[in-house]
């Protein structure tokens, strides 16, 4: 009777479900990050400490993004149909960054008269500490269109893949492509070679991958220990007023985008939800862009495609990073009595449009974009940024995590626009069973030879 009894119990189903979880990066992820807020709370000095942890993980990462982009840009390209096809998508994917880019700014500048999480304040300028932003001051008056764009073009073709560049990265990788594709056979082999050789970096990215709570631990503790939960207090309204209107943009305009291409933003979400964690951990979207280069590609996108908009979104697109900088810029023009007419407020947007592009997706970068705006824009004081330096890397997570966002939308509807979007694969990765990933071997937990899962695992 024992026996009949035991063997009903579906064989392993609880042992599976534990070693499930305790695969899952996801959890793993968000327990790393709950531990992390809970030490720079109760320990700040200690969570300050674990600094280098959290930019050791990044370090990593950026490590082995120029080779990812490199060599998913180049196979991308070298099996395309011709360069025609190339022009097109790059047209596509620049018109769509301008005008999601734009808006977002827009949706920014309205929140900020509508909402006015800066009135009241009636803060002097003079007695901010301006040597406070002194650093991003100065790296702002160092930015300009001009020398972004020399930017791009790397040293060497050698160095664009040693220096962290992504642009110089994808500008070789585009070029190296074109080549390829109009080498004929010698080509082929050779864009079946780095084909063969992305399959072993992918499994490094998947080995790098495995340290992510680590790095979500140690960046998270540093920024509660260091900022402490009492700046999110002192600015609770601009933070509040950032955080709802980008949540608002990724549900409505980036949902109504979505659901016009035929899918679900809240699938894809769910989908992203291992990645979304890691950038939120690390206020970093750059952290997660390898692995949204494989999930795209499992998930329908064509390799060409996600080669290009992916890495050009990282500093074309970046819909959190808009709205940040006129809700910013209009926070500190409240908060300090300055009065815009409405023909400096749209001076200010044609301005943001421009300093916006380029910028990185790393923490701080968004600051520093910020102020080069200001610079310009002289009516309001650039003093005034001192006011938001303390919440900005709590600004900078939900920047990242909008244009991580806003960059994997972007990724399925130009694929969708081109025609080339396996849409049998992307409902299969939004209802939970995508293709498998390159290097998910790395994550993989497999029960034990001859054990079953019982149907609570398969859920």
């Amino acid at each position: 009777m024992a026996a009949s009894a035991a063997s009903t119990i579906p064989t392993g189903t609880r042992p599976g479900i534990l070693r499930r979880a305790m695969g899952s990066l996801y959890l793993q992820v968000v327990i790393a990050i709950v531990v992390g807020v809970a030490v720079g709370a109760i320990w700040p000095a200690t969570g300050e400490a674990l600094q280098p942890i959290g930019e050791g993980f990044i370090k990593l990462v950026k490590m082995i993004i120029a080779p990812v982009i490199f060599l998913t840009v180049v196979t991308g390209i070298g099996n395309a149909r011709g360069a025609g096809t190339l022009g097109r998508v790059v047209g596509k994917t620049f018109a769509y960054f301008l005008t999601f880019s734009t808006l977002a700014l827009i949706i920014g500048l309205i929140v900020a008269n509508v909402v006015q999480p800066g009135a009241g304040m009636h803060i002097d300028p003079a007695t901010l500490d301006s040597g406070a932003i002194a650093e991003y001051h100065t790296k702002a008056e160092e930015a300009s269109v001009t020398k972004f764009l020399l930017d791009i073009i790397p040293t060497t073709a050698v160095s664009a893949l040693t220096e962290g560049s992504i642009l110089q990265a994808l500008f070789v990788a585009v070029l190296f492509g074109i080549a390829l594709m109009g080498a004929g056979e010698a080509g082929a082999r050779i864009t079946g070679a780095l084909e063969s050789l992305a399959e072993v970096v992918f499994r490094l990215v998947g080995i790098l991958m495995r340290a992510a709570p680590i790095g979500a631990f140690g960046a998270m503790a540093f920024t509660i220990g260091k900022y402490g939960l009492s700046a999110l207090a002192d600015l609770a309204a601009l933070i509040a007023t950032f955080y709802i209107t980008s949540l608002l943009f990724v549900v409505f305009v980036l949902g109504l985008v979505a659901r016009y291409n035929g899918f679900s933003v809240f699938r894809l979400i769910a989908y992203l939800k291992e990645e979304l964690l890691l950038v939120l951990g690390t206020s970093s979207s750059e952290a997660a862009l390898p692995r949204l280069l494989q999930k795209m590609e499992a998930a329908g996108c064509p390799k060409a495609i996600v080669g290009l908009v992916v890495p050009t979104g990282y500093s074309f697109n970046l819909d959190g990073t808009n709205i940040y900088m006129t809700l910013a810029a209009l926070f500190i023009a409240q908060a300090t009595g300055v009065e815009l007419s409405i023909g400096q407020q749209i001076a200010l947007l044609l301005v943001a449009m421009i300093s916006s592009k380029g910028a990185a997706g790393v923490t701080g970068a968004g600051f520093i974009t910020l102020a080069a705006t200001l610079s310009i824009v002289p009516s309001i004081p650039l003093a005034g940024m001192a006011l938001i330096l303390g919440i900005d890397r709590f600004m900078s997570e939900c920047r990242a995590l909008t244009n991580f966002t806003g960059n994997a939308v972007a990724t399925i509807v130009i694929s969708r626009w081109e025609g080339q979007l396996d849409r049998g694969a992307l409902d299969a990765a939004l209802h939970g069973a995508p293709r498998p990933l390159a290097g998910t071997p790395a994550f993989a937990v497999t029960p034990p030879a001859g054990v079953q899962l019982g149907e609570a695992d398969e859920d």
